[in-house]
This record gives C-alpha cells, structure tokens and sequence, in this order.
C-alpha cells in the first residue's frame, strides 16, 4: 500500500490514533523530517531501524513534547544536563544521558544513554502531545541518503512503507540538532548542528 500523505486539520488525530495502533510516521520535526513511533513500543522501534537499514548499535534519539517527559528517559539529571537544558530547551539541542532501565534496548542501542530533545516548534510539540508526550524522531531517509527537508522527499524514499506521512511543510533550518553528551564527568559534543560549539562554550562557563 502506497504511503498516506496528509495535511491539514485532522493531520494530528490521525497521527495519534496511527500511533496508538503501533504504527510509523514521518512529520517534519525543528529540523528535518522524521520518523515516528510510540518509543517504548520495542515492535514499532524494531520497525523503523529495519525501514532505514540502520545498524542496531546506534541509539535512537526522542522528541518530548514538554520538559517533564524527559523523566521517562533520563535516570538522573545532573548539573551539566540542568545547565544545557535550561540554556537552549526549547531549542534543537539534543541532550544525551543515562537512560533509565525501562528505556527499550532498541532505543539505547546497549549504550545505556538515550538523547532526549524538546523542540522550539509549538506545532511540532503539539503533535508529540497528541501522540502520548514522546517520539522517536530519527530521521526519514535510508541509512546513508541525505535527510528529507519535504513531505515530498520522504514519500520518495519510503514509497510504500510508512502509515502515515504529515506533510509539515519544508524543513526550516539546513542543519540537524546538535548533539550533547553530558552522561559522563565533562560534556561531550558528538555532533555539531544548530546550536553551535561556541554557544556551548558560553553554557558552560556560565555554570562556573
């Protein structure tokens, strides 16, 4: 069956309900489109790594829709992830920590961190909202392809295979999240995106 692409009004109950039922859908995130399941539904997560042909070493990274669902991810909050979110939540900073034991090993990848993102979007929060408070947001595009910044790119590369496709309009930055790791003693950039080394540097210095 050919990929639904919908937009407009009903485009969020029918991402819940698509959700609800265990099912995939790409939307456009705070920065490219993604690819959403309900994350601790290990079938739904297991789904998407084989839709992009991903390794299974590699975590996948969620999207809450208000500061608080971190709590069902993270198992301390400690200074540096308080002083990184406080900073640049709501914003495209992804902040990596140590994950909870509940956390599914198809989301962590056996590294016993999870990255945890509150996006700078109110459409894009209401969405995760709707869809139970948390999502995966891995990007929508096969492992190696570039990430698609339209509704129109991502149902180019998953033709048939997705429930759903929300076409949020296109990507409004040219950038990914960046990365943070701050699970260890000192933080960790591991990918550099939209929020910059610099404004990094200046977080932290801050906290002195």
């Amino acid at each position: 069956m050919e990929s639904k692409l919908i937009n407009g009004a009903d485009a969020v109950a029918r991402a819940a309900q698509v959700i609800g039922e265990g099912g995939v859908i790409a939307f456009r995130t705070d920065t490219f489109y993604g690819l959403g399941v309900d994350p601790f539904n290990r079938e739904a997560v297991r789904r998407i790594k084989n839709l992009k042909g991903r390794e299974d070493k590699k975590p996948i990274l969620i999207l809450v829709s208000d500061a608080y669902e971190a709590d069902r991810f993270i198992s301390q909050k400690s200074e540096l992830f308080e002083a990184a979110r406080a900073r640049h939540w709501p914003g495209a900073l992804t902040i990596v920590a140590r994950a909870l034991m509940e956390v599914p090993l198809e989301l962590t990848a056996g590294s016993g961190t999870i990255g945890v993102r509150l996006p700078d979007d109110e459409e894009v929060r209401a969405l995760v909202r709707a869809c139970g408070g948390a999502l995966t947001a891995t990007s929508a595009n096969p492992a190696g392809q570039s990430p698609a910044r339209t509704a129109l790119e991502v149902s180019k590369y998953f033709q048939t295979d997705l429930d759903l496709i929300i076409d949020g309009g296109a990507a409004r930055t040219d950038k990914p999240s960046t990365v943070l790791d701050v699970s260890g003693e000192s933080p960790r950039v591991i990918r550099e995106g939209v929020v910059t080394r610099e404004q990094l540097e200046e977080t932290f210095k801050l906290k002195d």
